[in-house]
C-alpha cells in the first residue's frame, strides 16, 4: 500500500515532533492528520521553506540559549531565606510552595512562572533546600532556598538543661514539702 509524506505542524505521540517529514498510510493522513491541522502535504516547496524555517529557527535558539545562559547565572547566584513557623524539631507547619519562591525572585526582580520551578519532595523542614528552575527544555537552573523559623528560635540544649536545673530545684523543693504533707495526711 503506499505512503503519504506529511510535514507535521505538531507533536503528534508515536509519530513524530512538529517539523518532522513523515510517511502515513492514506487513510490515517486523509482522517486524521489533515482534517485536525496536525499536518500539511508535503511538497517540494513545502520541504524547502521547513529546511529553511529549521535554520532561521536553530539560530533562534542558539541566540535564545545564549540569553538563558545569563538568567541562569543570575538565578543560581541567588540564595532566597524564607521565614515560616516550625515545631521544635525543625518541622514546619505546613509546606513552603512554589508560589511563595517565584514571589520571593519577583522582589528581586526575578520573573517566573511558578510552573518552572519544581523540587524532588515537598519542603516540610526547617534547612537548605535545592529549587530546579526550568527554563528550557535543553537548560535549567538550581536555586538555593534557606527555611529558617519565624518567630523565637527553639531553645539550644544547653540552655534548657540550665532552665530544668534552675527551675527544678525549687519545684523539686515544693514537691517534696507536697508529697510530704500528703503523706502525713494520709497516716
Amino acid at each position: 500500500m503506499a505512503q503519504v509524506k506529511l510535514i507535521l505542524r505538531e507533536d503528534v505521540e508515536k509519530l513524530g515532533d512538529a517539523g518532522d517529514v513523515v510517511s502515513v498510510k492514506p487513510g490515517y493522513a486523509r482522517n486524521f492528520l489533515l482534517p485536525k491541522g496536525k499536518a500539511s502535504l508535503a511538497t517540494e516547496a513545502r520541504i524547502n521553506e521547513l529546511e529553511h524555517h529549521r535554520r532561521i529557527i536553530a539560530e533562534e535558539q542558539a541566540k535564545l540559549l545564549k540569553d538563558l545562559e545569563g538568567a541562569r547565572t543570575r538565578i543560581e547566584s541567588q540564595h532566597l531565606e524564607i521565614a515560616m513557623q516550625a515545631g521544635t524539631e525543625g518541622k514546619l507547619f505546613g509546606s513552603v510552595t512554589m508560589q511563595q519562591v517565584a514571589e520571593l525572585l519577583a522582589e528581586r526582580g526575578i520573573e517566573l512562572d511558578r510552573r518552572k520551578l519544581s523540587v524532588a519532595e515537598p519542603i516540610k523542614t526547617v534547612g537548605e533546600h535545592s529549587v530546579n528552575v526550568r527554563l528550557h527544555r535543553e537548560m535549567s537552573a538550581s536555586l538555593k532556598l534557606t527555611v529558617v523559623s519565624s518567630g523565637a528560635p527553639p531553645p539550644a540544649v544547653d540552655d534548657t538543661a540550665d532552665e530544668d536545673a534552675s527551675l527544678g530545684t525549687p519545684a523539686a523543693d515544693s514537691a517534696d514539702e507536697t508529697g510530704s504533707a500528703d503523706s502525713s495526711d494520709d497516716e
